[in-house]
């Protein structure tokens, strides 16, 4: 008599739950990689410097470490699949902004109007979202594929080893390729052409993978809060499964 009965979510409302978090986390992952195409390459921060070396970042990529987090949890909540189909959804979004852009660029303005300002976004987008495109492919599939192997391989434990393993490997990817197409196939890198040109690819190179090492690190601990908090509220089975994709289980 004194035990408490257990709470029994109905069936509809513990779905509403699943597809409301589901939406916030690909809302908040298309959200922040269309913000990144349109900021991208447009400023370059000054975060710091370790000795003579500066900590240069790309205003763009400040959002970024989000969209690893959002695949992150998806991966473990919903599995692999549904990462994957976020990721390719992401490229159709770059895809649509690269239109819009293109359409702005040949739709002709408005009489005596200065077109300056969208010329210069324009030029900088397309070259932030050509290098982007092929580098968000390379990374995010990586950041998924890693983080299931180590899943698998810890049996579905060892949760920080996942997270912080896929991020760090798949940013890396996602910051060589970055830079280097930024510079050699668009031209849009704030290069000195009186200095040598590889220690400044690598200054690019290595400030950006730092801040996103950082950033990784730093989410870790809410990875691991956000994802008991989720796994409860949701009712998703225990450490290591993953909510069936067609349906509740």
């Amino acid at each position: 008599m004194g035990d408490s009965a257990e709470v029994v979510v109905p069936t509809q409302v513990l779905q509403a739950r699943r597809d409301l978090v589901f939406l916030i986390l690909a809302g908040l992952f298309l959200g922040t990689l269309g913000m990144l195409n349109i900021l991208g390459l447009t400023r370059f921060l000054l975060l710091g410097q370790i000795g003579t070396w500066p900590i240069v970042v790309a205003v763009g990529a400040l959002p970024y470490p989000v969209t690893f987090l959002c695949t992150d949890l998806i991966s473990e909540i919903w599995g692999e699949r549904k990462a994957n189909q976020l990721v390719w959804i992401g490229l159709l979004l770059n895809g649509w902004v690269v239109l819009i852009l293109w359409l702005g660029g040949v739709l002709p303005g408005l009489p005596g109007s200065s077109d300056a300002t969208f010329r210069t976004i324009q030029q900088l987008s397309f070259g932030s979202i050509g290098a982007s495109m092929v580098a968000y492919l390379t990374a995010q599939f990586v950041d998924v594929r890693v983080f299931h192997f180590w899943k698998r391989k810890t049996n579905g434990k060892a949760l920080w080893l996942r997270n912080n393993g896929s991020t760090l490997v798949s940013q890396l990817v996602d910051t060589s390729a970055v830079v280097l197409i930024s510079h050699f196939a668009a031209h849009v890198l704030p290069v000195d052409p009186n200095e040598a040109l590889l220690p400044q690819l690598g200054s690019f190179i290595a400030g950006g993978y730092l801040f996103k090492v950082l950033a990784a690190l730093a989410d870790t601990f809410p990875f691991i809060w956000l994802t008991g908090w989720l796994r409860n509220w949701l009712e998703v089975p225990g450490p290591g499964s993953e909510l069936a994709t067609d349906g509740l289980r």
